[in-house]
């Protein structure tokens, strides 16, 4: 039995990391909600991490239920009126002013857009400590090697140029060149590069090859073709003050979630796979595989998932934070709620598709992690 001994314990490594980035994030999540329902007025019946049975509990001097569930995937707060943990409105209970049917509707806009907001909140402020504490590398825009065959070959790109704009976008480091080029599509692309002082336009279209992420999935990306030499940059990173590091805080979340968005959209127009999805499986080897690395590289993933939940509860399907959104835009629109057999039904068709969802991602996992 020992040959499994090191698989074993690297899986339960993996679970406990997850479980610490789950909760951390889920935990964020749900205190969005529950500090503006009680700064609402909504009365909070319960504050859930976790699914399930009931592990470990205790209630606040305000009636409500802190508890921790066994299945750590998700967690919620139960609100007044609530029928259940998805928060649909119990057909049978009468609106009060301290239940969330009864708040004003822009009260509950606001207590269910605070989950997400609070994700998002928590990844900056993440990505801030790292800006000031860690630093970012002093990597050069600089060319080394120039590929073969490559679309900066092609260009007549060479080793020494420097890259400073792509696209029009400003160029600062090397990393910059490798955010411009995420998700881009194979088209002509304009680029700024400085060589011996001189600044020259050229113009190259890059090639979409296919590469293995750190899971084990193929994954389509696009290259120009040139490779840069870590060792000769700055061995320091440049540490950043509060003000620089809050704004690239804000910068870094906006591009993982304009980032995200994009591969989505690329998944429904059909020139992306989904096969680059992962589910818990997936996450808890990434979860491992980060903390192994070190802190400040689990503390950074842990500020990535925080940006990916928060914009997957804005997505509107109901039984997410968008699809009751997207219930209080129809309710502002007609002036009443949506039947409580139509809010029932098109919960169910949300549970449907975020089941079809798990059932895709998880066939992802397995397949990547072990069908190798």
């Amino acid at each position: 039995m020992s040959f499994i001994l090191p698989y074993l314990s690297g899986g339960l490594f993996n679970l406990l990391a997850f479980i610490v980035a789950v909760v951390i994030i889920v935990f964020i999540h749900e205190l969005g909600h529950f500090m503006v329902g009680r700064w609402c007025g909504v009365k909070i019946e319960a504050f859930s991490i976790g699914f399930g049975r009931e592990i470990f509990g205790f209630n606040d001097r305000h009636g409500t239920r802190w508890k921790l569930g066994w299945l750590p995937l998700g967690g919620y707060v139960r609100f007044e009126g609530d029928a259940n943990a998805a928060s649909l409105p119990d057909p049978d209970a009468k609106p009060s002013p301290t239940s969330l049917q009864g708040a004003k509707l822009w009260k509950r806009a606001l207590i269910v857009l605070a989950g997400p907001v609070a994700n998002f909140i928590l990844a900056i402020g993440i990505f801030t400590a790292a800006f000031m504490l860690v630093g970012v590398p002093m990597s050069e825009p600089r060319v080394d090697e120039v590929i073969d065959g490559g679309a900066a070959k092609d260009a007549g790109i060479m080793a020494g140029d420097m890259i400073r704009q792509i696209d029009g976008k400003e160029i600062k480091t090397f990393s910059d060149i490798q955010d411009a080029m995420v998700l881009r599509d194979p088209l002509p692309t304009p680029l700024v590069i400085e060589r011996n002082g001189q600044m020259l336009n050229i113009t190259l279209t890059p090639r979409i090859v296919e590469i293995t992420d750190p899971l084990g999935s193929k994954v389509r990306m696009a290259q120009i073709g040139i490779k840069h030499d870590g060792r000769a940059d700055p061995t320091a990173a440049n540490r950043l003050g509060p003000v620089a590091a809050l704004e690239k805080g804000v910068e870094q979340t906006w591009f993982v979630s304009k980032t995200t968005l994009r591969y989505v959209g690329k998944i429904f127009t059909g020139t992306e796979s989904a096969s680059q999805l992962h589910g818990p499986i997936g996450v808890a080897k990434a979860a491992g595989d980060t903390m192994q690395s070190g802190p400040w590289v689990f503390i950074s993933f842990i500020g990535l998932i925080s940006v990916s939940i928060g914009l997957i509860n804005l997505f509107p399907i109901p039984m997410l934070d968008g699809g009751h959104l997207v219930f209080y835009l129809i309710e502002a629109v007609l002036g009443r709620p949506a039947s409580p057999a139509a809010q029932e039904w098109s919960f169910r068709i949300g549970l449907s598709a975020i089941l079809m969802l798990m059932v895709l991602v998880t066939t992802n996992d397995i397949f990547t992690i072990f069908g190798h």
